[in-house]
């Protein structure tokens, strides 16, 4: 069960920040106006074309990808590509409330912030004699 333990904590932080995701774009149809400006062909400050829909598509799915993959990709592999990934979707969160001023969004901005940065502080911790506990060390 040990041998479990880092790749299930960041498998669970991955799927939270997904819910988190998930709800904090549903709460924003709420917002007054929002469904005008989506019915106008705007997505935030940019029009609606294929090739915006595509990165955000894309920016949605590499997150729920980290879901399935941590679990079945080789240890080493896993360890960096959850450091990156933490390290990118951190910088993401942070330029998603850059501007923003709705409190309901910069709460949900802040929350994926810190578990971004837990998934690259575990990760980056993993398989490291000076780990935070012993359970980390092993595969």
């Amino acid at each position: 069960m040990t041998a479990l333990v880092p790749r299930l904590r960041l498998t669970a932080l991955w799927a939270a920040l997904m819910f988190l995701y998930i709800y904090a774009d549903v709460f924003g149809f709420y917002q007054p106006g929002e469904v005008e400006h989506i019915l106008d062909g705007k997505m935030g400050p940019y029009a609606v074309t294929q090739q915006a829909l595509f990165l955000a598509s894309l920016l949605m799915t590499l997150p729920a990808a980290m879901v399935a993959l941590t679990p079945l990709l080789p240890i080493a592999i896993c360890r960096w590509a959850n450091v990156a990934m933490g390290v990118l979707y951190t910088l993401v969160n942070i330029g998603n409330v850059i501007g923003e001023s709705w409190i309901y969004y910069l709460f949900y901005g802040a929350v994926e912030t810190v578990l971004t940065i837990c998934i690259a502080v575990l990760a980056f911790l993993w398989l490291r004699p000076d780990a935070l506990n012993t359970q980390q060390t092993q595969t």
